[in-house]
């Protein structure tokens, strides 16, 4: 609230009463800029399908005052007093930063301004070290693990991936090489980065918590990038948004087994993944139980997904029915039959009930938290209610183990992180972790 009457105090002064041709012609034309500017980038998210829910409408608001500050910088600089000018050129970042808010309220990712700087600035994670520096570790078993960053070669997929990153447990340490450990996939949702499980999800915090009160044992984790660019929603399948799909499986995990000495066994490794990414996590196991044998789908949906089934297909798969079919989870499943040593876990939000005690409209107190984390609504026209519990009896179905676990609350990161906390032991267990 501070920035945006700041932001809005500063246009105002810098538009100012001035001349009757500017207020007919100038600032009318600015206005008009934004408005055409704000539709046509809603009418672009829409198009791509990059987000099912739509996003509020203080986004699209602010996004049209953002791109009508600089027309009014431009139309009316030559006119205007130089303190003037000042004050149009200072509108821009204002209104920029109000539009971010916005944005950032609707994906929830950065609760601090700390975690968005270091996000912005590549700032270092948490136990963060150079693949250089790793030999020298040897000995000692360190008292947490590391992070490394790691750029894994994508000539098998062709797909264009941002930085990636690896977490070594303080076992991994121990002796001349490093033990055969197993393996974990991290996905975040849509909209994201591979940092996102880190700087929000906090777990690298919870693996090291894990680790510390088991002898320094945990499995490695893979932080994996899924989509390419920040609204590049891949749904971690192979389609005119990249290979997504490919890149996890014949990129990432031959990498990680041969860099870092992942064991190479289906039974060693699973997936975790948060919103898109629980879909990913799901679709990957199922689809690939010769590579992974455990997921954990947190927040997911039925199955990939990019508008109604149709704008799907044409979004994701160039208007191929059959590959939307080949990475349907509950169509994959009925197609292979029984599996063997496969298990899932689910964990799933569900909004508190409404209090009537309070003297509040119902809506008000269904919006009692943010609206829209993780690129998804919680109102229910836009959630696909019910998704994880459909999965789960499909999955019992041809004879994958599963687990459901519902917390009150809402598709947020906090549900997110805690759901991974609560996960990890299971986790931890089913991949053969030593001493879990």
């Amino acid at each position: 609230m501070t920035l945006e009457i700041l932001a809005a105090a500063i246009l105002i002064v810098a538009i100012g009463w001035r001349t009757r041709r500017w207020r007919a012609i100038g600032a009318p034309v600015a206005v008009g800029i934004g408005v055409i500017a704000a539709l046509g980038a809603r009418a672009y998210v829409n198009s791509q399908g990059l987000a099912y829910d739509p996003a509020p409408w203080k986004l699209w608001v602010w996004s049209a005052i953002f791109a009508a500050s600089i027309a009014l910088a431009v139309l009316g600089f030559r006119g205007a007093r130089w303190w003037r000018r000042g004050l149009s050129i200072a509108a821009i970042p204002f209104t920029l930063l109000c539009a971010l808010v916005a944005l950032n309220n609707w994906v929830g990712y950065y609760p601090t301004l700390q975690r968005a700087w270091g996000d912005l600035t590549s700032g270092p994670l948490p136990d963060q070290t150079d693949v250089s520096d790793l030999a020298a570790l040897r000995g000692p078993r360190p008292e947490t693990g590391k992070l490394v960053p790691v750029d894994i070669p994508g000539e098998a997929s062709g797909f264009n991936h941002r930085r990636e990153f690896v977490y070594l447990p303080p076992i991994w340490f121990t002796g001349d090489a490093p033990p055969r450990l197993p393996a974990v996939m991290m996905i975040a949702g849509e909209f994201s980065n591979p940092t996102n499980w880190m700087r929000t999800g906090n777990a690298i915090g919870v693996i090291d918590e894990y680790a510390k009160a088991h002898g320094g044992a945990a499995p490695l984790f893979v932080f994996v990038d899924s989509s390419g660019s920040f609204n590049n929603d891949t749904e971690c399948v192979n389609g005119p948004r990249g290979n997504a799909a490919d890149h996890l499986t014949k990129d990432v995990r031959p990498y990680v087994i041969s860099g870092f000495a992942a064991s190479p066994d289906p039974a060693d490794w699973g997936v975790v993944g948060w919103s898109m990414g629980g879909t990913c996590a799901i679709d990957l196991t199922v689809m690939h139980p010769d590579m992974f044998s455990t997921f954990d789908d947190i927040g997911g949906d039925r199955g990939p997904n990019s508008g109604t089934k149709q704008q799907t297909i044409n979004r994701l798969y160039g208007g191929d029915a059959a590959a939307w079919a080949a990475f349907d989870p509950r169509t994959v499943m009925a197609n292979h039959g029984p599996y063997v040593g496969v298990a899932g876990y689910f964990d799933d939000s569900q909004e508190p009930a409404v209090d009537k005690t309070k003297n509040l409209p119902d809506r008000k107190q269904q919006r009692e938290a943010p609206v829209g984390f993780g690129g998804h609504d919680d109102a229910d026209e836009f959630r696909e209610k019910g998704a994880l519990p459909d999965l789960c009896a499909a999955a019992v179905a041809v004879n994958i183990e599963c687990s459901l676990r519902v917390y009150p609350g809402y598709h947020t990161w906090q549900f997110a992180a805690q759901a991974f906390a609560n996960a990890l032991p299971w986790l931890a267990q089913r991949v053969h972790t030593p001493g879990a």
